[in-house]
């Protein structure tokens, strides 16, 4: 895998805080996703709609190139949500890094300098990473390195959802900020993860935060508005992306970057 490796260069990160409590992770971390917070979490906002298919598809695409791929997964110190195939199958190579470590890690790195050689991966995982990372321009053009040619990209990144790692949460994408950050890819597919009702749902969660309630009384006053989220089954419109709760895009690696005048007409052609 080369000899680009280190622990972290990370500016919003340090080597002093790797080894303390929750595996190295500065937050607290549910790996099992069986705590009762996760749950209620899960109750209240669903599970994620896109993942799993999309997941399927990214396989299924890798597997039409090699017959055991190698992905490397990005920010993978607990698994997301509709990544399991990523983890149940046996028939490719998984690598998982993240800033702390877990038993899903292989190794401790940065993503803004991931420590493999060029043209390593067949594909790159990221879900819910780049909102975290200082520079996810950076962090696109280090997935972009280490794929191979033809390599397949999937990201999920929060468009309409309030700050979740407090001080280290720091970038949202609209579905053209995401296409354009991927701009050196040819997209796949794209679309929404979640839609405006559990954009919704966040905003109750911290609106009631605002008002004084605390991180778990939040989420209990969130509750019993559960139903909201299944307006999100309804409409696959332009509008529907412009209040997306997140987005993401599936792209192939490209020698070319899209034009920036190309932009409008991306928009416009959302559906």
């Amino acid at each position: 895998m080369g000899s680009r490796c280190s622990l972290t260069s990370s500016p919003a990160c340090s080597t002093a805080g790797l080894y303390h409590r929750d595996n190295g992770s500065v937050m607290p971390r549910d790996v099992t996703g069986q705590s009762i917070g996760t749950c209620l979490h899960r109750f209240t906002f669903g599970e994620n709609p896109v993942a799993a298919k999309n997941c399927k598809k990214f396989l299924d695409l890798l597997k039409q190139q090699t017959a055991r791929p190698v992905v490397l997964v990005v920010g993978g110190g607990t698994v997301g949500s509709g990544a399991d195939y990523l983890y149940d199958d046996p028939d490719i190579e998984l690598v998982g890094t993240d800033v702390f470590s877990t038993d899903n890690t292989a190794l401790v790195a940065d993503a803004h300098k991931l420590p493999f050689e060029d043209a390593t991966f067949d594909g790159v995982w990221i879900q819910a990473v780049l909102e975290h990372v200082l520079e996810p321009a950076t962090v696109a053009t280090e997935i972009h390195r280490v794929l191979r040619k033809n390599g397949i990209v999937y990201a999920e990144t929060p468009f309409m959802q309030q700050v979740h790692e407090r001080a280290y949460d720091f970038s949202r994408f609209t579905q053209s900020g995401h296409r354009w950050l991927f701009r050196k890819f040819t997209e796949i597919d794209a679309g929404a993860v979640n839609g405006a009702g559990v954009g919704l749902l966040w905003s109750i969660r911290y609106f009631s935060r605002t008002l004084g309630a605390g991180d778990k009384l939040s989420r209990l006053l969130t509750l019993p508005f559960f139903w909201l989220r299944y307006f999100d089954r309804l409409g696959r419109s332009r509008a529907r992306a412009d209040a997306a709760a997140g987005v993401y895009f599936m792209g192939r690696r490209a020698e070319r970057a899209i034009r920036p005048r190309d932009m409008p007409r991306y928009y416009n052609a959302q559906v």
